[in-house]
């Protein structure tokens, strides 16, 4: 049957102007510089800036101050349906600090999570006024530091890539006028429904206010596409995961598509993703307070992407605090192994904690990487979870399983920590900084020094490692560097290549 809605919207279609730009407030994107280096690791500065994700702007009547969204609830006089609810209403300009809690300094960013009656935030990073800045990221390096020292159970200090597209959608859907400008476009592996607007419309049908959330509803669309988390994390746990999905850049689901519910494993993406957590994947001494990687103190973190051919095959983690590189940690369940990321790692950790494989039969690192070979938009948010506490991420879930399964401890929070209101009550001076964000070739954007310099710097005086006996070991591996006691014999076709004196590879 064709909706009564989808008539509606086709009789306005020819007089509406669109989600629109409000005039109430100025946009000023705040400054964020950024680099990117090259093989020899000299690092160009990128005058880049950061823009707040249209869902927590004012949203209002174009010709007045009258809210078209006040809560969690949309005004039904301004928003009947999706298009004139977008041609009366438009997003505006974002008073960064005062309102949200966000402010920039050099190359750090600093999110806080509840400003006033505002509840956490999330920005993407920005080429020009216009344009999202897009990162491919194929046989490339993404590093940054954070720190998140601050942050407790519950909350999560997110750094991420979704795949956006880089005007916010503006060339698809001619109805959307305010584009990345003004931070539209959102998507994730999730299918979120609580977007206000998708697709230049705004998500009125079958909107329900959360019962939980007095800012938060969701629609009948949710807005889907490739995410990959490079850093998810609070002082107790942290996980990267990429999310495949069986979609092209962003797309607005529907019913089955989106993966709600009991349905989760049926939509188009991969919801759970392949996720490495060294709690969760059996080391539980590694990443916390006072441990190996201290989440005390500011960590640099460095996320490697190999490719063969053009086609992804492990995602690697480094880091790099007190002056030395830290290895990941290797996983210790049943039949897992190894510290990275790739097919077989992903294959075997879902036969062990025996959850759905959804990260394989959505496509897995090969449809990850075609997304980070196209270019995909970094996104940072600060955020506590309405839907699952994040116990997902620092706790035991689900909370109906033996905490001693494989998998299932993935933090030591415990099952009442990240209730909403409690985060909220208690945590409300909490914040998370991300800085000194850097791109380029494998081994080219960090270093460390002996004495415990900063991460970024390199002595002369230090004195490297030869590389040990043993291997061979395959391209991309670390061989040597001060402090390695692994092998220094790489496969053929590649030769231990000093990249700092703490870090050579196969190249």
């Amino acid at each position: 049957m064709f909706p009564t809605t989808a008539l509606i919207s086709l009789c306005l279609l020819a007089v509406a102007y669109g989600q629109q730009i409000g005039t109430q407030m100025a946009e000023n994107h705040p400054a964020l510089k950024t680099q990117t280096c090259n093989a020899s690791g000299v690092c160009t500065t990128l005058n880049t800036s950061i823009v707040l994700d249209s869902n927590w702007r004012w949203t209002h009547q174009t010709s007045s101050t009258t809210n078209c969204y006040t809560g969690n609830t949309w005004n039904a006089a301004l928003c009947p349906d999706p298009t004139t609810c977008a041609a009366n209403c438009a997003v505006d300009g974002a008073d960064y600090a005062g309102t949200y809690g966000i402010t920039t300094s050099g190359n750090a960013l600093t999110i806080r999570f509840v400003t006033g009656s505002n509840i956490g935030s999330r920005v993407y990073l920005m080429a020009d006024t216009d344009h999202y800045q897009m990162f491919s990221l194929l046989n490339q390096e993404f590093t940054f530091t954070v720190d998140m020292s601050h942050l407790g159970c519950g909350l999560n200090g997110a750094l991420y890539l979704t795949e956006m597209d880089a005007d916010g959608g503006m060339s698809k859907f001619p109805s959307n006028k305010a584009g990345a400008r003004y931070g539209t476009g959102y998507c994730d592996a999730q299918c979120p429904h609580d977007l206000k607007f998708i697709n230049g419309q705004a998500n009125v049908l079958n909107w329900t206010p959360s019962a939980t959330d007095a800012n938060s509803g969701a629609g009948m669309f949710g807005t889907c596409c490739n995410e990959m988390d490079i850093w998810e994390a609070n002082p107790n746990a942290a996980a990267f995961t990429p999310h495949s999905c069986s979609v092209v850049g962003q797309t607005r689901c529907s019913g089955v598509d989106c993966g709600d519910g009991d349905e989760r494993s049926e939509g188009v993406c991969d919801k759970d993703g392949c996720d490495f957590n060294s709690f969760r994947m059996g080391v539980k001494n590694f990443l916390g307070p006072g441990l190996t990687v201290d989440t005390n103190l500011p960590i640099t973190v460095v996320t490697q992407f190999i490719a063969s051919s053009g086609t992804l095959t492990e995602i690697r983690r480094l880091y790099v605090q007190n002056g030395k590189v830290i290895q990941n940690s290797n996983a210790t369940l049943p039949g897992v192994t190894g510290n990275s990321v790739s097919d077989s790692f992903c294959n075997a950790q879902k036969a062990a904690t025996g959850d759905p494989n959804t990260f394989e039969s959505r496509g897995g690192l090969k449809t990850m990487g075609a997304a980070l070979q196209k270019g995909m938009v970094l996104a940072m948010s600060l955020w506590d979870d309405h839907a699952a506490g994040m116990l997902w991420l620092d706790s035991n879930f689900p909370l109906n399983a033996s905490a001693t399964a494989p998998g299932v401890a993935r933090g030591p929070c415990s099952a009442t920590s990240g209730d909403p209101k409690t985060v909220e009550s208690t945590q409300g001076n909490a914040f998370v900084v991300f800085s000194n964000i850097k791109t380029g070739p494998i081994g080219s954007t960090f270093a460390a020094t002996s004495s415990g310099g900063s991460a970024g710097t390199t002595t002369s005086s230090s004195t490297a490692s030869a590389p040990t006996e043993g291997g061979p070991l395959p391209q991309f591996s670390q061989c040597g560097g001060q402090g390695w006691t692994g092998s220094g014999t790489c496969v053929a076709g590649t030769t231990c290549v000093v990249q700092n004196p703490f870090f050579f590879q196969c190249l």
